[in-house]
This record gives C-alpha cells, structure tokens and sequence, in this order.
C-alpha cells in the first residue's frame, strides 16, 4: 500500500483546476491512499475520492502557522509521495520517497496544464470531482429527468469578475424563449451564501418562469451532481465555472479582465467569450484591476454571449 500526499488549494476555484493531477493519482496508483491538505472552503470537494484516507483542513493564521500545523499532522508518516501545488517548503520537511513540487510559469499556460506539470507527465488530465452516491440522489431530485436545464452563475467573488446582471437576465430570457437556443429549458441559479441580489434580476427578465434558485442552499457535492445533469452551464469566471467545465458539462464562461488562457474553462466541451478588449488591454488600463469596484465586462454585449451559446450548444 502506498501513502500519497496531495497539498491542495485554499480556493474552490483553483482546488477544481489542480483535481486533474488527483486523478491521474487515482487512476495510474490503484494500491494508493490519499491524504489531502486544503482550506476548509475546498474540503468538501474531495470527501468522495477513492481510497480517501482523510482530509487536513488548513484554516488560515497568523505567521503562516498553519504550514507548522500541517507539517505536525504528516510528519510521522513516510511518505510515497508528497504532491505540493502550493509551492511550499513542507514537502521538504517530510519524510518522502519522492516529492513532486508545483513549478508557476511565467508564460500564460493553462492552470491545469501548469499543476500537471507538477507530475512530469506528457498528458493534461482533465479535472474531476468524485461525487457520493447520496449526492448524485439529491440532485435527481432536485433536477429530475425532464426539459433540458440552463444553469446559470451570475455571481463571482470579486465585482470586477460579473457581468451585469441585467444582461444575465436578458441572455436567459432570449435562450429559453420560442425559438432561442434552449426553447422550453428549465432554468436553474446557482451560487453561494449571499449571491442572492446577482440572482434578482434574472427573476425580474423572467418572472414566471418557474425559475429553480439554489444560491445559497446547496453544498458544493450537490452542486456538482446537479451540474451533471445540466445540458448548459453560462457563468462568469468563478469556482463553480471550474466546477461545471470538471463535471463534462457544456461550460460557457464569460470572461474580461480575466485572462482566459491561464482560466478558462478546461476541456474541449467548454467555450469562453469576451468584449471586444483583450485581456492585456484591460489588464494594462488599471494599477490593479482587481481592486476596482465595477463590472470590467460592459463591453460584452448579450449579442455576443448568445451566439456564443448557441454556438457551444450546436459543438456540444
């Protein structure tokens, strides 16, 4: 039996972009079991992973003591292989046979492409996330076999990620109406614990659509069961974007002064679009995009996002 050690993200995002080294674990060392080092916001994502042996929560503190607490709960273990995606010391400081340490890239290579790297294999495993059984029930019932669903995120974590929701509105109503790309689907809103006001204009475009709004009251394993049953996921760059695009969903994601080529959605059955301005010249017209209170995506018209969509459900 093997002993592996996999030092994950803090964020729910970049957790879902490093899974695809996991699953190359799982896959090619069937004798392995896994310990997995994360922040508690992505911990719940790995509790249906084979041969799970459990899950460090590092919770963030002061002086970086939480690298000390994670090395105090490993140390007394040899290891076969510590797997560090956080560019940390501690896979130095452990007991291991092998320890594969993430290396960044200036260059703008995917992010999945970059943790594999990590392993020193030739291929790109797509990310995925293993579900239980008691989520894969939830989400028959919350999303049972019927009409097609449209899912829709239109929150982020930070202003400057969203587009508008008043356009969110407009592309589900244009989608779903007689005629549109997706006539006839059933729509469903997903998002975290107050995201709700993102979701307020997509009731007021569509108010008696029956619309199905899980912001806030869903875990991420049942999110990710019901992202399965999805026929279209559309979402601005965000944790639960990565986290359609890892469960094969068709994913659309709409992006601006985010730079697609390191976060776009992975895999051949996922698109991005954007305005008219590029990444660098977005990124280039602010001291630090990030800190900005706004919307950076008023140049990406519904036009575009709609046959952006129709275009992905047509490939898809």
């Amino acid at each position: 039996m093997q002993h592996i050690l996999l030092i994950t993200s803090t964020r729910i995002g970049d957790a879902i972009i490093n899974s695809g080294v996991l699953r190359y674990l799982v896959e090619t060392r069937p004798e392995a079991r896994f310990t997995i080092a994360c922040g508690p916001l992505a911990a719940p994502l790995f509790a249906a992973v084979p041969r799970l042996e459990r899950v460090i929560v590092m919770s963030k503190k002061k002086a970086g003591a939480h690298w000390f607490d994670l090395w105090r709960a490993t140390v007394g273990t040899r290891w076969d292989l510590v797997v560090d995606l956080r560019c940390s010391a501690t896979a130095w400081a452990l007991m291991a046979s092998e320890r594969r340490i993430l290396r960044q890239f200036d260059a703008p290579i995917h992010k999945v492409a970059e943790a594999a790297s990590a392993l020193g294999i030739d291929t790109v495993p797509d990310p995925k996330i293993y579900l239980s059984d008691e989520a894969k029930a939830k989400a028959a019932e919350l999303l049972p076999d019927g009409a097609p669903v449209l899912a829709i995120c239109p929150s982020a974590s930070m202003p400057y990620k969203v587009w508008p929701g008043e356009r969110f509105g407009e592309l589900v109503k244009r989608l779903t109406a007689p005629g549109g790309a997706m006539a006839g689907a059933r729509i469903a809103i997903f998002g975290g614990p107050g995201d709700q006001d993102a979701a307020a204009p997509i009731h007021a475009a569509l108010p008696d659509a029956g619309i199905l709004d899980f912001t806030g009251q869903l875990g991420l394993m049942d999110v990710a069961a019901c992202f399965q049953r999805v026929r279209l996921f559309v979402g601005n760059d965000s944790g639960l974007m990565h986290m359609a695009a890892a469960m094969q969903t068709p994913t659309l994601g709409l992006f601006g002064p985010s730079d697609e080529r390191r976060y776009g959605p992975y895999g051949a059955h996922c698109a991005i679009v954007r305005g008219q301005a590029g990444f660098e010249e977005i990124d280039a017209a602010f001291e630090d995009r990030r800190l900005h209170p706004e919307s950076l995506l008023l140049d990406l018209e519904v036009e575009a996002a709609y046959d952006a969509a129709e275009a992905l459900l047509k490939r898809t």
